[in-house]
């Protein structure tokens, strides 16, 4: 059996089965030393530009701190494990240890793509999510998505807390745990995706400031504190070698890159994008998915696969839930417009301003890019998780208009992404948690809840103060999703099997033909296919009729018996979608 491993420049590298070497970038001390249990603190020496090396008599499974100048012993920002959390000793990992069952796996094409996004921890760690993957693959999924799970602080986090890039969280399970999630998904046909944050660190468990504060920058903020460096050389190669980690050394099919406009350098994307291009071997998919704010479509014309596209969330959320607040201002206006626009270009916003963003412009243009250079959903972790009670469409929306959407995502030519439990209608919320202590866990609750205390959409009687409290186990324990309909579960099945007998072959060169609001809920979009077919949809998500031009080709769908006949007759009655496929000539 294989083995795979990342050489990195820092962090524990195992010599042979006795010795290992540490490498540690600390420009602001002026010595440091590396302290392994059992063996004593051993000194390190100074390699120039703020490096500092050691070699020590110990093996895998050792554990080991940095000693600052002061004494204070920090974890290695390179930890490949912790021995429990953040705080704790680092582990030296033999990262030749796990043999691979399925090396040959070359992963699938990104057109094949059928996102399945869900959180680790509460689906049971990575035995848990291996346990689930039969049932995905037999759904129709081809590539799992996990949220973060770097080591973060404490038991349970939604992952966008991580202070250990390079380090699985124990409370999930060992790196050769993960290492056999992601075999497993591969001898399935699974691809698998992980999410990594490179915008910011979490509030509690971070040291770096303490012996590399030129990591930082100390004239730029972001939401979540001081700004990364990226015009440093080391902070690159840090964050560079942390994504060569995951597709080298885990065989991960993909990378998400958690809001990346938080990034002060934009070039370091595109360098970082670059360098996994030349990295991975010849002949292997993997795949690089952005999400960015500002709708910045240059990244998309080089080495990114693709990116979140958040305004087509935006404006579907509108037409299925009418909500207006908050971002969702932007969208409130003429909506059947602005989703065509979405299904033809790819952005709402190329450019235009955004009133909620006071007038600032927003957006590139992207009409020159293909379909599937965006990906679609209906609902994400951030959509369902940032709402205050953390609901779902499924508790909101009419039950016929939302199975017309999920019809207009799973038949789009932009590569859908399904949030856990939607295949299954969960009416159990996805809620933000934590687990901090202390003065941390009180600025956490007493800030969400700050944040929503005026927000519209509270129901009778709740209050901001009955939001749910992050830290609390409860919290945590209620965001499992739990299967409430098989037949929900039947239409995704369905949908998926005709999207890829159906599509999937042909989605390489697709191009839109047209897109137009014919309805203030109604659109109707037309794409050529990469073979020459025709595939039009027409969906209606409200209660008016429509008038429609009638379509040519075969009916492909239709979410309510006799909506195709009453499309070819120039008519669509609401809640409906219906896909036409008209053949190559």
């Amino acid at each position: 059996m294989t083995a795979f491993a990342r050489d990195l420049p820092f962090g524990a590298t195992l010599i042979d089965p006795d010795h290992t070497r540490f490498r540690l970038w600390a420009p602001g001390q002026p010595e440091v030393a590396v302290d392994v249990d059992g063996l004593g603190i051993v000194a390190m020496t100074r390699a120039g530009e703020g490096w500092f090396e050691a070699e020590a008599a110990c093996g895998a499974g050792a554990r080991y701190r940095y000693r600052l100048a002061d004494g204070l012993a920090v974890p290695d920002p390179a930890s490949r494990a912790q021995g429990r959390d953040v705080h704790d000793p680092s582990l030296v990992v033999d990262p030749r240890a796990y043999r691979w069952r399925h090396p040959g796996w070359r992963g699938r094409r990104w057109p094949e793509t059928v996102l399945y996004e869900l959180h680790a921890g509460v689906l049971g760690g990575f035995a848990g999510v291996a346990a689930m993957l039969p049932e995905l693959a037999e759904l129709g999924v081809t590539a799992v998505e996990l949220m973060p799970v770097n080591d973060f602080p404490g038991q349970r986090n939604w992952g966008y807390d991580g202070v250990l890039p390079f380090a699985p969280d124990a409370a999930y399970g060992t790196p050769d745990d993960l290492k056999a999630l992601v075999d497993a998904a591969h001898g399935l046909g699974l691809m698998v995706f992980l999410d990594v944050v490179y915008n910011h660190f979490g509030p509690d468990g971070n040291y770096l400031a303490a012996y590399a504060p030129g990591f930082f920058r100390s004239d730029v903020a972001t939401p979540w504190g001081t700004a990364i460096d990226f015009r440093r050389a080391e902070v690159r190669r840090f964050f560079i070698e942390n994504a060569l980690y995951w597709l080298m050394e885990y065989r991960f099919d993909g990378l998400r890159f958690d809001a990346v406009h938080a990034i002060g350098s934009p070039d370091w994307l595109d360098e970082m994008a670059a360098e996994v291009r030349a990295t991975v071997e010849p002949g292997r998919h993997v795949h690089l998915v952005l999400e960015h704010d500002g709708n910045v479509a240059d990244h998309l014309r080089r080495d990114f696969d693709a990116q979140w596209n958040d305004d087509a969330h935006h404006v579907l959320h509108v037409l299925l839930t009418g909500d207006a607040d908050g971002y969702y201002a932007d969208y409130a206006d003429r909506p059947a417009e602005r989703l065509a626009r979405c299904l033809g270009e790819g952005f709402v916003y190329q450019g235009e301003p955004s009133a909620y963003r006071k007038g600032e412009c927003r957006g590139t243009p992207s009409a020159d890019l293909g379909p599937t250079a965006f990906v679609l959903f209906l609902q994400n972790h951030d959509q369902v998780g940032n709402r205050p009670f953390g609901d779902r469409l499924v508790e909101r929306a009419d039950p016929a208009a939302l199975e017309a959407a999920i019809a207009l995502q799973l038949l789009c030519p932009q590569i859908p992404l399904i949030f856990m439990g939607e295949e299954g209608a969960s009416r159990t919320p996805f809620l933000f948690f934590t687990d901090h202590h202390g003065e941390l866990a009180k600025a956490v609750r007493e800030g969400r809840r700050r944040e929503f205390a005026a927000f519209k959409g509270f129901h009778d009687g709740e209050t901001a103060q009955s939001i749910p409290d992050p830290n609390a186990l409860a919290t945590f324990e209620s965001s499992r999703p739990v299967a409430d309909g098989a037949d929900r579960r039947d239409l995704y099945r369905r949908l998926l099997a005709l999207r890829a007998a159906a599509l999937v072959p042909h989605l390489g060169g697709t191009r839109s033909i047209s897109a137009k609001a014919v309805g203030p809920a109604c659109v109707a979009a037309r794409w050529r296919l990469g073979n020459g077919a025709v595939l039009a949809l027409v969906s209606n998500l409200g209660r008016s009729d429509c008038a429609v031009d009638p379509p040519k080709g075969d009916l492909l769908f239709e979410t309510r018996a006799g909506a195709g006949e009453d499309v070819r007759a120039g008519r669509l009655a609401g809640p409906a979608t219906v896909a036409f496929l008209e053949p190559a000539r």
